[in-house]
């Protein structure tokens, strides 16, 4: 006979949890989206702003000026993810594993979106009738680190660069940051500063608009570092960035008899990113020390 603890029981879980992560796209709804592309690369025509003439003379002719276009060119590119399910996994296994792993790939996808974005804010972007010319990132966009995290006078100054290309107000725009940075905004706000509740509610997660920027957390692998280790946070208005959309996203779970049947889950997208305008994009460079 056994002692009592041979009848003693072990509960296993019958859900699969889903580990930290974002998930899923946050940037998608605060940037130009077109939908509905067509072909390996796509193009976004634009018009710049017009200069009004002055009329000195009686019965003077009309001069005319041709308009000033110009287009952006976005190239199509692939995202996906995909796993196998074997049938002896699930026969191991309490809990089915096929949709959390579907939704765990739907939530990769997103990322995808965000970190193609985030590169593309600082990164080259093409222009011309075939898209033949190239912008680089302007360093008369960018605040420059100082020494510091983020700050309330950076985010100022990136305001200022934007209000001074004339960017319209009434266009949402956004920042991006990571934990850090919220860190640095509240530190730096003195206590008896009339932003410090302000920021404070920010940190808190109880507003998440600030200086006239709607704050977007996320996460350290997707907002990138430069060559010397300090965080490139993006301050941009809405239509200064621009996601287009060949496919959106396909989810699929298969049975694949060359596997054995075993289950594929697999989902993908068709998309291209662009900076669409440089006057609307800023780089705020912070330190994390």
């Amino acid at each position: 006979m056994g002692a009592i603890d041979t009848l003693f029981v072990k509960q296993f879980s019958q859900n699969i949890e889903i580990l930290s992560q974002q998930k899923g796209s946050k940037l998608r709804n605060a940037v130009y989206v077109k939908t509905g592309l067509t072909g390996e690369d796509a193009y976004l025509d634009q018009i710049d702003a017009r200069t009004a003439q002055e009329k000195t003379t009686r019965n003077a002719d009309v001069t005319y000026v041709e308009g000033d276009f110009e287009r952006r060119k976005i190239s199509a590119i692939t995202i996906y993810d995909a796993t196998l399910i074997d049938k002896e996994d699930k026969l191991k296994m309490l809990a089915d594993p096929t949709s959390p792993e579907a939704l765990n790939i739907a939530y990769a996808l997103g990322r995808k979106i965000d970190d193609k974005l985030c590169t593309a804010a600082f990164g080259t972007a093409y222009y011309g009738k075939e898209g033949g010319s190239s912008e680089t990132f302007s360093a008369s966009n960018q605040v420059a680190v100082g020494g510091v995290g983020l700050t309330i006078s950076k985010i100022l100054d990136a305001k200022e660069i934007l209000d001074n290309y004339d960017v319209d107000e009434e266009e949402p725009r956004f920042i991006t940051v990571t934990g850090t940075q919220l860190k640095n905004l509240l530190s730096s706000t003195e206590v008896k500063s009339a932003d410090y509740n302000t920021v404070k509610a920010l940190v808190k997660g109880e507003i998440d608009t600030f200086c006239g920027f709607k704050f977007i957390k996320l996460s350290t692998s997707i907002l990138d570092l430069d060559g010397s280790g300090y965080r490139r946070v993006i301050a941009w208005a809405k239509n200064g960035l621009a996601l287009g959309i060949w496919r959106d996203m396909t989810n699929r779970i298969d049975e694949l008899p060359q596997k054995h049947y075993a289950a594929q889950v697999y989902a993908a997208m068709d998309i291209g990113v662009t900076r669409l305008d440089m006057d609307k994009v800023v780089e705020i460079i912070c330190s994390e020390a």
